[in-house]
């Protein structure tokens, strides 16, 4: 075998050994890959409690309940699945009733979230793009209400 031919053997055996742990890495991480799971997706795929994850959707109109210590317990739902969250520490001041967000923590029980950070939308206008799939998947998607993605650029009239 000549010099030539053993350096191409080498750079062949060395791309395959990456290409098949790139591969391995991206099926060890095929479910963790997700932005975020909506209440829904999370019964039907039967998390298991202590998994850590990301949940989104709107909170819950007059669930929002502040206790001492800045202990604050919310709902976050669908329109189909309702799940509770309670987080310590400070809400973004974007965070309201009605609102998308998007909280990362601990799933708890079924139906229960501890949740370690809170993210709310940033305008007024804004919402995920997965928040509102998951909406117009529900069939709860009120065109006009929010705009997902690029159109969030285009501001709306204010309202009077």
């Amino acid at each position: 075998m000549t010099r030539k031919q053993r350096r191409m053997t080498m750079i062949a055996s060395a791309g395959a050994v990456l290409a098949l742990s790139a591969g391995l890495v991206a099926y060890a991480l095929r479910d963790s890959i997700v932005f975020f799971y909506g209440p829904t997706e999370i019964v039907e795929k039967g998390l298991t409690p202590g998994t850590r994850l990301r949940l989104g959707g709107l909170v819950g109109e007059g669930s929002v309940i502040r206790s001492p210590g800045q202990k604050v317990s919310f709902t976050i739902t669908d329109a189909k699945t309702t799940v509770t969250v309670n987080y310590t520490g400070l809400l973004p001041d974007l965070f309201r009733e009605g609102q998308g967000v998007v909280t990362e923590g601990v799933l708890e029980a079924p139906g229960r979230f501890r949740a370690d950070s809170v993210l709310a939308k940033h305008d007024e206008n804004y919402m995920p793009r997965e928040v509102a799939d998951a909406l117009k998947k529900q069939g709860h998607w009120q065109p006009g209400d929010a705009k997902a993605g690029a159109d969030a650029a285009t501001p709306a009239a204010p309202a009077k």
